[in-house]
């Protein structure tokens, strides 16, 4: 006997209940008859989205999720669906999995492993599930878990012992950099362990911060992947296992296509496209409208903002000051040709000389600093968010994670903005993306990546006038940020100045308050600024140890 098995990689809106139905109503219909599955199965908190955060604790939730299984239950007949949601029972909210056959609930599992860690609260919401589910599916044994059990070796060692043949496992597991292989390792240890081949379905697009890469595989009972799924893409993507009457793995996968995989800096770049266009296209923005400055940052923003949502929905715009170099016009002007989007150059003097002039007996008697800096990028801050307002155009922000490690960045200038691509990426990754997007068409000048980064705020400025080089910098970053480590122990690790640690290290800390107030961004690494990083703007914590 065969079982055909729909994978289910899909894209929800967070909160949006009812159409989140309507696809998984329409898409078992599919599967049924177009790909003639016997089974479909969708991600984690299918029906809500994921992370549905605080909608949670909205009380008409338990009445909604009601209303939505019996819809299903009413509308779907002949495939097997097995689908996410929230659930109250006996007045405790659960994160479940449902198997739903011709009209019945055939079995309902409860997560039992719920992370309270970098980006997830499963705790602040859900009690943990005690017990194994087990439903016969065409004569297989089928058992079912959720995202974080299999982390873990407790939920699927049960699920065997309760006599499970296969393994189906929904996940909501979002990307971050060489998170595709530990997947990978993470099925072949809990396969291999108990002599179960598993099938993993994971979602495809974005919420927020968080990017869900799909990528859903299936691994047979020694832990051997035989079916991948592509990355970045919505689809169903099947898989055929046979039932046999006496062997040693009586339900096992036949081999199907098996995706390739992708470099770092292609999943990188394609994580940055999908969280900034499911933003856009989730929150209705017209389209999008940044500064263009001539350097790298801006220039890859713009790459980004046109590969997520096209040419015709972006503008940029340029905004010369005096200390603004003929070199930095001419790099943004052909990258807006290339890229084929709206370009305006709107000079800034006359406003920064506007500002001045009424500040000047505020400022007599003070000597000239930062402020004057920071009331240019402030002037450019106010300029787009006015293009913003009058067309609808969402301001995407243009800073890095190194700058906004250490605070190089102007707070109401060119931090303004609702989002932000590069806010997870460190500046040397900003290069190798930058290389690697001109390997898929040219389209930001060679200059732009090799020329020294400047803010260009004031005469002949570069960033390592007040930053170390971004190859130490960058070092010191990830160790303090992603690592946790402490000063003397990056310096016990490296050969790196003792001054320029603490100073960096300090400056980190300083700069939380800018962190706080700056727009959400794509989330990379497994520490990004955000929801995964939460340190106390106001501390006495002292940096050493």
């Amino acid at each position: 006997m065969t079982i055909r098995v729909a994978m289910a990689q899909l894209d929800m809106l967070v909160g949006d209940i009812k159409n989140n139905t309507e696809s998984v109503i329409e898409q078992s219909i599919k599967a049924r008859d177009e790909q003639k599955a016997d089974v479909i199965v969708f991600p984690e908190l299918t029906l809500t989205g994921y992370p549905p955060e605080d909608l949670l604790l909205r009380p008409s939730l338990a009445t909604r999720i009601e209303s939505a299984i019996s819809d299903i239950l009413g509308r779907v007949d002949d495939i097997y669906v097995v689908v996410g949601y929230p659930r109250v029972i006996d007045g405790e909210l659960f994160n479940c999995a449902g198997v739903f056959y011709q009209g019945d609930i055939l079995g309902e599992y409860a997560k039992q492993k719920l992370p309270n860690f970098q980006v997830f609260d499963d705790k602040r919401y859900f009690n943990e599930g005690q017990t194994a589910c087990i439903v016969d599916i065409k004569g297989a044994k089928v058992g079912l878990s959720i995202c974080e059990d299999i982390w873990h070796p407790e939920p699927i060692a049960q699920a065997k012992d309760a006599g499970a043949e296969l393994i189906l496992n929904l996940n909501a597991s979002p990307f971050h950099i060489e998170k595709m292989g530990v997947r990978e390792r993470l099925l072949q240890l809990r396969a291999s362990e108990n002599g179960l081949p598993i099938v993993y379905v994971n979602y495809m697009g974005a919420q927020d911060e968080l990017v869900y890469e799909g990528g859903s595989f299936v691994v047979d009972a020694k832990g051997v992947k035989v079916r991948q799924a592509p990355w970045y893409e919505k689809g169903l993507y099947t898989v055929d296992f046979t039932v046999a009457e006496d062997r040693e793995h009586r339900v096992a996968p036949m081999p199907g296509e098996i995706s390739p995989a992708m470099e770092v800096e292609a999943s990188v770049y394609q994580a940055m496209v999908t969280g900034l266009r499911d933003y856009i296209e989730k929150n209705r923005f017209k389209g999008i409208v940044l500064g263009l400055s001539g350097g790298i940052d801006s220039a890859l923003s713009l790459a980004v903002a046109v590969d997520a949502i096209g040419a015709d929905r972006v503008q940029a715009v340029m905004m010369p000051y005096t200390y603004t170099s003929s070199m930095s016009l001419e790099d943004a002007e052909e990258e807006a040709k290339l890229l084929g989007v709206e370009y305006s150059v709107l000079p800034i003097e006359p406003m920064v000389t506007a500002f001045m002039n009424t500040l000047a007996p505020e400022f007599e008697g003070y000597g000239r600093d930062t402020t004057e800096e920071n009331l240019q990028a402030r002037t450019r801050g106010v300029t787009l968010m006015a293009i913003s307002n009058k067309k609808g155009y969402m301001v995407l922000t243009t800073g890095n994670k190194s700058e906004m490690a250490v605070g190089y960045a102007t707070l109401y200038g060119d931090m303004v903005g609702g989002y932000s691509v590069l806010k997870d990426v460190f500046k040397t990754l900003v290069f190798r993306l930058s290389w690697y997007r001109n390997t898929l068409g040219y389209v930001i000048p060679e200059r732009v990546i090799t020329r020294p980064p400047s803010a260009e705020l004031a005469p002949d400025q570069v960033d390592e006038d007040s930053l170390p080089s971004y190859e130490v910098l960058d070092q010191i970053l990830r160790m303090y940020i992603e690592q946790d480590m402490s000063a003397e122990a990056i310096l016990g690790s490296n050969q790196f100045d003792r001054e320029t640690v603490y100073r960096v290290l300090r400056l980190v800390d300083l700069n939380e308050y800018k962190r706080r107030q700056a727009p959400t961004g794509v989330r990379i690494t497994e520490r990004g600024f955000g929801r995964d990083r939460r340190y106390p703007m106001t501390n006495g914590w002292h940096i050493g140890e």
